[in-house]
């Protein structure tokens, strides 16, 4: 049995017999890189403005390295939009574009006796169509962050990971100030910016391509 066998038994056990024995020749003809696509969905929850932020439903496409555990992947997420309070009582709605800037890069560790998960995705976080009190308010087509945004997820200590049934991925990440937002810039970047938002997203129905 090859290394590459071997791991893809341990990693695959709550899959089936049915799932290994497809990926047997593959691992054969010595194929390591193996596709696996998956349907994801989940919530961001910004800390500052205590509002959430719909992530998905979408697809998230991964190349898996079946000898390293490495992968890279692409996980592109519709517009999006939230709604909070600015100062308590101000009502303030803006749609949210995360526009991927780097390939999703990760590891799954199959060594023990679950299968654990870490991967950071990258995203530049774009606004508009800012409505105060219901009232629109020009911020142009560049409103988005400064820097990149780094949003890095795993699976919680000692929950699985199942390469076809997918997983529950959380994390936390630091979104930087904006720019280029018109009069809103101040604004959102005295509510929106910080560290602590979460992020928090099922992965499920794995399919091998």
């Amino acid at each position: 049995m090859t290394m590459t066998t071997s791991r893809l038994r341990r990693g695959l056990v709550a899959i089936g017999a049915g799932a290994v024995l497809a990926l047997a020749p593959m691992a054969a003809h010595a194929e390591t890189i193996i596709p696996i696509q998956y349907d994801a969905q989940g919530t961001s929850t910004i800390a500052k403005t205590g509002s959430s932020v719909a992530l998905g439903p979408t697809t998230l496409t991964t190349n898996l390295d079946a000898e390293t555990g490495d992968f890279t992947g692409s996980l592109p997420l519709p517009k999006t939009s939230t709604e909070f309070k600015a100062i308590g009582f101000l009502p303030v709605k803006a749609d949210v574009s995360f526009v991927e800037t780097a390939p999703v890069a990760g590891h799954i560790d199959l060594a023990g006796d679950i299968a654990s998960v870490n991967a950071t995705a990258q995203y530049t976080i774009k606004l508009s169509n800012i409505k105060v009190f219901g009232f629109p308010t020009f911020a142009g087509p560049n409103c988005q962050t400064k820097t990149t945004v780094s949003i890095p997820v795993g699976t919680e200590p000692g929950v699985g990971f199942d390469l076809v049934g997918g997983g529950r991925l959380v994390g936390s990440y630091t979104i930087p100030q904006f720019q280029n937002c018109g009069i809103n810039t101040g604004l959102i970047n005295l509510l929106v910016p910080g560290a602590g938002n979460t992020v928090d997203i099922q992965v499920s129905n794995g399919v091998f391509l």
